[in-house]
């Protein structure tokens, strides 16, 4: 079992809409996935077609080990994955898992348990480095980055690499980049090409290898509930995921030679 979390201190980069959107195609390459929603505002949860409104258990639950993980997932009703949904509730657990033990590894012991049922597992966290990032970041091998080309992205870069060395040091030793995406791509923007050279330039081979493009279709998608790359398959937007669920299956694989 593979578990990435998604993360980016900086909001709107399309963390969700790559969580939600990676989760649909590795399914649709038949890969047993599970995405975990860890923010508050619940966005994976309904762009994946589950109603945040109605849960009865949620990852709230299982943090606060009030349920387990089995008895919170639900399914995505289109894209055939499951996931541990989000809703408003786990803005209280912050506050409520303050003095609990074992406080920053909860995620990591629910997914413990569930070992041999997924063959990838994606982790939405919030833009903050908040005590639900650090349960994401404490129960993930890896650590996929998504970032828009534009300057400001490079500057919030450099907090997010610094807080991962800080989680691989002091609480997880497996925890390590696996990569950064480039999202909302404009090929003719000047910027967003000098931004993307400089990246390649800096972190190599750690760069996917897909661009994610800006795309409308993908924008509207979470409205209806459904992923984008099942939403329009054909949109540039939904090749460049299926794209990128490729390789990351090929490049797990050759993790698993090393």
């Amino acid at each position: 079992m593979h578990i990435f979390a998604i993360a980016n201190q900086k909001g709107g980069v399309g963390k969700t809409t790559t969580a939600v959107n990676l989760a649909a195609a590795l399914a649709a390459n038949g890969q047993r996935t599970l995405l975990v929603d860890l923010d508050p505002q619940g966005n994976a949860t309904m762009g994946a077609g589950v109603d945040k409104r109605s849960l009865a258990r949620s990852v709230y639950h299982v943090l606060l080990e009030l349920a387990t993980l089995a008895d919170a997932r639900a399914t995505s009703p289109s894209g055939k994955f499951d996931v541990l949904p989000a809703n408003r509730d786990l803005a209280g657990a912050e506050v409520e898992m303050v003095d609990l033990d074992r406080r920053d590894m909860r995620l990591k012991a629910a997914l413990a348990a569930h070992s041999g049922e997924y063959d990838f597992v994606l982790i939405d966290c919030p833009p903050s480095l908040s005590m639900l990032t650090l349960n994401g970041l404490c129960a993930a091998h890896g650590v996929i980055i998504p970032m828009q080309c534009e300057y400001y992205a490079l500057e919030g870069l450099s907090d997010l690499v610094n807080t991962i060395k800080k989680v691989h040091a002091n609480l997880n030793r497996d925890l390590k980049i696996i990569g950064l995406l480039r999202v909302m791509f404009d090929p003719r923007s000047t910027l967003s090409r000098q931004v993307s050279d400089q990246l390649e330039q800096h972190f190599g081979d750690k760069v996917f290898k897909t661009l994610v493009p800006r795309n409308v279709r993908l924008a509207e998608a979470p409205s209806y509930g459904v992923p984008g790359v099942l939403f329009d398959k054909n949109a540039k937007g939904a090749q460049a995921y299926l794209a990128f669920a490729v390789e990351m299956v090929q490049r797990v694989k050759e993790w698993e030679k090393l």
